[in-house]
């Protein structure tokens, strides 16, 4: 017969090493756990961004790391600006530098920034705002896209 009044000295080590346990767990896997996170949502925006491509052009194929490299440049035609690379610097790992207020901004590089491009709402905020700045119109899906990819090649 077993005395369940004084547990034995295995099990007590045991329940005092899980939290430690889990909390290593946490420290080692919790950054690619968000990283995974960062990812889906992520391919989430470029899944909406190939639904409206597809829309837009019924040849569209697929987005291009190429063609994302052209619009962060500047390289479009009718480009009005030196492209995003005016601010973010010609490396999107680099810190980059607002041209009017001087102010830092983060690097635009997904292997940077991994956060970056996960939120649909803040990322269409800011092709709003920037895409009439750098090429003088809105940027079409493909593009938003096509930039996306890019940077997450980055």
């Amino acid at each position: 017969m077993t005395n369940d009044a004084f547990p034995s000295a295995a099990s007590v080590r045991s329940r005092r090493l899980r939290p430690l346990v889990a909390a290593a767990f946490l420290l080692v896997a919790g950054p690619a756990l968000a990283a995974g996170d960062d990812a889906a949502s992520r391919d989430a925006l470029l899944a909406s961004y190939a639904a409206q491509a597809k829309a837009q052009d019924p040849a569209f194929t697929g987005f291009s790391a190429e063609r994302g490299r052209a619009v962060y440049l500047g390289q479009v035609a009718g480009a009005e600006a030196d492209g995003c690379a005016a601010c973010h610097t010609a490396d999107p790992r680099a810190t980059g530098q607002h041209r009017k207020t001087g102010r830092a901004i983060k690097p635009v590089a997904v292997s940077v920034s991994p956060w970056r491009f996960t939120d649909a709402d803040y990322v269409e905020k800011h092709f709003r705002r920037d895409c009439p700045g750098v090429l003088g119109r809105e940027c079409s899906a493909q593009e938003k896209g096509d930039y996306i990819t890019f940077l997450a090649s980055q």
